[in-house]
């Protein structure tokens, strides 16, 4: 079977992370830290699940992935906070960029965000490809 893929890939990005870290630094720094790095739907979201830090923690990979798929890490020209992981009606996990982030996606050419997201007890993951 042949597939032809109608976009051009523009960036991709991974990362992985430690899930005791982020639980240690809501531990310490508390809604401070949760409110710098996620969006108020992602925080209603994992503060809802049993395990939170894994979903926190799966969430600040795919920030992190997505700020490598373009290239730039986590700075100036884009933000925790310009990057929300939310679910699609299928279930499936969707990136919205937001103020920067959506600027610089417009200023690259980026039309689509496709995200794969995977934790464990210690480990979250998160790869992402720009279209």
């Amino acid at each position: 079977m042949e597939v032809k893929m109608s976009s051009r890939v523009l960036g991709v990005g991974m990362d992985l992370v430690e899930v005791h870290r982020i639980a240690k630094a809501i531990e310490r720094q508390g809604g401070a830290f949760l409110k710098r790095i996620f969006t108020q739907l992602e925080r209603e979201y994992c503060e809802g699940k049993a395990k939170s830090a894994q979903h926190f923690a799966v969430r600040f990979a795919a920030k992190e992935a997505v700020s490598k798929a373009f290239g730039t890490g986590i700075g100036a020209e884009i933000g925790f906070l310009d990057i929300e992981v939310h679910h699609r009606e299928s279930g499936a996990p969707g990136i919205t960029l937001l103020g920067k982030g959506r600027l610089l996606a417009e200023s690259r050419g980026v039309s689509e965000v496709l995200v794969s997201l995977s934790h464990t007890e210690q480990i979250a993951g998160a790869s992402v490809v720009l279209q």
